[in-house]
């Protein structure tokens, strides 16, 4: 038990200092730690986890929270909650006050500017782990990417499109296009 909090520990950590963007920029790496590296999860119950901490209020990393809980139980999940949490918040408090003093400088401006491009990077390839490890072939991976497409270009509100989506997924089952029947 105790390799494997050790294990959580040093598979999270330099993931929290990466986070440009955000929680969901760790994802692939999270996801290639905790499914290929160290086989914890398969690709399916990776996604399974990410939909369920999408669906809990808080941020999006609570998904590791749920990935150490699966690898070492209670102790596993705190691990996994303060590898990911503890190292950004204790980068972001020591750069807090340098950041404000320099507010305006070219430099700060570069970084800002040169940021942007990674950050949306990552969240893409977070995008893409994601579709590729669901579960249900071609249908729901096109249901997937016609709803965001649906959300990047209209006002529609999203729980209109996971009713849609449900459903959809609801007549590709039935009609024998979602395996499982």
């Amino acid at each position: 038990m105790a390799n494997r909090l050790v294990e959580l520990m040093f598979a999270l950590t330099p993931l929290s200092l990466a986070t440009v963007g955000g929680g969901q920029s760790s994802l692939p790496g999270i996801q290639r730690q905790v499914v290929t590296i160290h086989h914890w999860m398969t690709s399916q119950q990776f996604v399974d986890a990410y939909a369920i901490s999408r669906m809990s209020p808080g941020p999006s990393s609570l998904l590791v929270t749920l990935i150490g809980w699966r690898v070492a139980g209670s102790a596993g999940a705190v691990v996994a909650t303060l590898s990911i949490f503890i190292p950004t918040a204790l980068l972001v408090l020591t750069l807090a006050g340098v950041w404000s003093r320099h507010r305006g400088a070219r430099w700060q401006t570069a970084l800002e500017t040169g940021l942007r491009p990674i950050a949306a990077g990552l969240i893409i390839a977070a995008g893409y782990v994601l579709i590729r490890g669901m579960a249900g072939g071609w249908p729901t991976r096109l249901i997937t990417i016609v709803t965001t497409g649906i959300l990047l270009k209209s006002r529609v509100t999203p729980l209109l499109l996971l009713g849609g989506g449900m459903l959809l997924c609801i007549a590709f089952y039935e009609l024998g296009f979602i395996p499982g029947k």
